[in-house]
């Protein structure tokens, strides 16, 4: 049969070389339907065999039309099947024959029609059909039928396609080559991916442990945290940090040392307070003897520090204050710990400091008093008393006498109130008071020397009170009068000689009036300590002050005796000519120029005087004896009445005027009075 010989036909030569000669294709294989399976292939891979048929299909257009379809897909049973209707047998058979469809066949396709098949070089002699028909033959070929079909098939564009693949050779080489590369960097981002795969699994597995642990942790920690809250505060209690025995026993003395020396107290009281309890702790028995040998230590060092700033105060032209402030009371928690865990050495300590303060203060205001000495102050002694001539007093004087000083008012107070108003509360220094060559009055060495007292009494009870806070008070007393009792003697002693010497009432009262305001500054900063000595200078000044009044007073009760002539009062009138004395005897006396400014001076001093004071009794006494003076001077100025009372009226006017602008208590009863005086003689009149 005529399918015998088709089956029989050889396959062209060069087929099965350029089947293996094709490149790989990435794509994914297609179902050959022509051929049921590889066996029959052997020689074709399945890469290469999609290849080649694609490249068939896409080269050979002309002649093999319905194999390109065959490659599409297309299989032989839907290409016979595609009509709906049963084929006429006829037909079929033509088409097995290879004879041409009729075009007068409405069933066939325009396709089909135009579609002609060659005849088979060689024809098969004996088909089995095997018992199928005709239809079922072609849609179901048997095995032999179907290889000797794919061969003939094959054969026919084996020879064009071998053509076009030399053509195309070069390009099938490069994507061979491309799909060559392709494949090794996938292979190798399989392995990265599969690596990666292998490493995030171990990964999760760590994660997963970590995560575990992290739990595990978790729950430890908060379980410690609960034990650390109940063991914390008893375990912290009956142990010391290394860091603050290193600092006690080996660093120097700052801040850090006092911030350790303070932890070092906590822990000893929290340790006294548990040795004290019923319950014996063991911890706690532990830890005492190494805390009394830190204790030790730190006394032991506390010790040495104090002993040096101690000598450092007797070094020469040392400032106390500075290291008062800047060593001592910085760090005065020292002395605190030295004085409760070791009292005697506190005490030795405490007296070691009494000792050298007392020298210091004694030393250098010893130094100051011989400075202020060498000032040069006015001299008013017994002759400048308000009844005395001085012209007389002056002529009279023996010689030899110390010489004249610069003229001065001994009754007129001038500006000598200003060092109560002066803004200036500095103490004169030493050097200034050497050098100063000007005259002054008693009261300005008095100030200086007391403003400087008060000024260091201030600042070393401040400082007693704050370095030996834990003493008592009556204690501190005690230590402060031991330190500046040599002081205050000093200072009272050089009141004294000022002093005693010197008739200067008013220098006197504003010593007083100075006084006081030192007792008035120390009670404003609150240093009571000082009382003692303010009174024992007030002792002074009042009891001198009576005396120089006394001989004022004196002074114009003796003048008053050498009234009684006319002579006598022309003589102690301003113009001392007895001629001219009818015409003169009314003006106002010399002595009134002198009580008036003298009791001017008074009351200035004494505008806030107290009720309390002495000087309101001195002046009654002092204005009795003028007043005395006056009458009987007026007698000595004719026997006429109205003459004798104009002048009485014009003294009293003069000393009306003369304190008019004093203010205060006592100087408004002086007012009153001469008022009172000047009216009773208006109404004589």
């Amino acid at each position: 049969m005529w399918l015998d010989r088709l089956s029989n036909q050889p396959t062209p030569s060069g087929s099965p070389s350029m089947a293996q000669s094709r490149s790989y294709s990435p794509a994914p294989r297609r179902a050959n339907h022509l051929a049921p399976g590889a066996q029959s292939r052997p020689n074709y891979s399945p890469r290469s065999s999609s290849l080649s048929v694609v490249s068939r299909s896409n080269t050979s257009t002309t002649s093999l039309q319905g194999v390109g379809k065959l490659t599409n897909g297309s299989t032989l049973k839907q290409e016979i099947t595609a009509s709906q209707d049963v084929d006429n047998p006829l037909d079929v058979l033509r088409r097995v024959i290879g004879s041409s469809v009729s075009k007068e066949n409405p069933t066939h396709s325009a396709t089909e029609a135009d579609t002609s098949i060659e005849k088979p070089q060689s024809l098969v002699e004996d088909i089995a059909f095997n018992g199928m028909s005709l239809d079922d033959f072609v849609q179901f070929p048997p095995e032999g039928a179907q290889e000797r079909t794919q061969s003939r098939a094959h054969s026919q564009f084996s020879a064009q396609s071998v053509e076009e693949y030399d053509k195309e050779k070069d390009k099938f080489d490069d994507l061979h080559r491309s799909i060559l590369a392709c494949d090794n960097v996938l292979k190798s981002v399989e392995i990265s991916l599969t690596s990666f795969q292998r490493d995030l699994g171990h990964v999760s597995a760590e994660i997963e442990t970590l995560q575990n642990r992290s739990t595990a942790l978790n729950t430890r920690l908060e379980n410690r945290k609960v034990v650390e809250k109940l063991l914390g505060p008893a375990v912290e209690d009956v142990s010391i940090s290394p860091t603050i025995v290193r600092i006690i026993s080996e660093d120097p003395i700052d801040e850090n040392w006092s911030k350790a020396l303070a932890d070092l107290g906590k822990k000893l009281k929290v340790i006294e307070s548990k040795l004290k309890g019923s319950d014996t702790i063991k911890a706690v028995t532990d830890i005492k003897p190494l805390l009394d040998n830190l204790t030790n230590k730190a006394v032991e060092r506390i010790r040495d520090y104090l002993v040096v700033q101690v000598k450092s105060l007797r070094s020469p032209n040392i400032n106390a204050q500075i290291i008062q402030q800047r060593t001592l009371l910085k760090y005065k928690d020292l002395y605190v710990f030295l004085y409760r865990h070791h009292l005697p050495l506190a005490e030795g300590i405490a007296q070691a400091y009494i000792n050298t303060m007392r020298w210091y203060f004694m030393n250098n205001f010893t130094r100051y008093r011989q400075a202020l000495e060498k000032l040069s102050t006015y001299q008013v002694d017994r002759h400048d008393a308000l009844g005395n001539d001085q012209s007389v007093q002056r002529a009279n004087k023996a010689p030899g006498a110390r010489p004249a000083q610069a003229s001065h008012d001994a009754f007129n107070i001038g500006r000598r109130m200003d060092i109560l108003k002066s803004a200036n509360a500095t103490a004169m220094s030493s050097y200034l008071a050497e050098e100063d060559k000007t005259l002054h009055h008693i009261e300005v060495p008095f100030r200086n020397f007391n403003r400087a007292l008060i000024d260091n009494v201030s600042s070393e009870y401040s400082f007693l009170s704050e370095f030996f806070y834990t003493t008592s008070f009556p204690q501190m007393s005690r230590r402060f009068t031991e330190i500046f009792e040599p002081t205050f003697s000093l200072g009272q002693s050089l009141t004294k000689d000022l002093i005693d010497s010197t008739y200067d009432c008013l220098g006197i009262l504003l010593c007083v009036r100075l006084n006081q305001h030192f007792a008035f500054e120390l009670q404003r900063r609150k240093v009571p300590v000082a009382d003692g000595y303010i009174n024992g200078t007030n002792m002074l000044l009042w009891p001198r002050f009576q005396v120089a009044m006394d001989l004022h007073c004196e002074s114009i009760r003796q003048l008053a005796t050498t009234v009684s002539s006319r002579s006598a009062a022309s003589k102690l009138s301003f113009t001392g000519n007895a001629s001219d004395a009818s015409k003169q005897s009314t003006a106002p006396h010399y002595l009134t120029q002198r009580f008036g400014l003298f009791l001017y001076g008074i009351l200035a001093v004494s505008y806030d005087a107290g009720d309390d004071e002495p000087v309101s009794s001195s002046l009654s006494r002092l204005r009795n004896e003028y007043e005395v003076f006056l009458g009987k001077a007026s007698r000595g100025a004719g026997v006429d009445a109205k003459k004798r009372e104009r002048f009485l009226g014009n003294n009293y006017a003069l000393v009306l005027t003369i304190i008019a602008d004093t203010e205060g208590k006592l100087a408004l009863e002086q007012k009153r009075h001469f008022e009172e005086l000047k009216r009773a003689l208006g109404e004589q009149q």
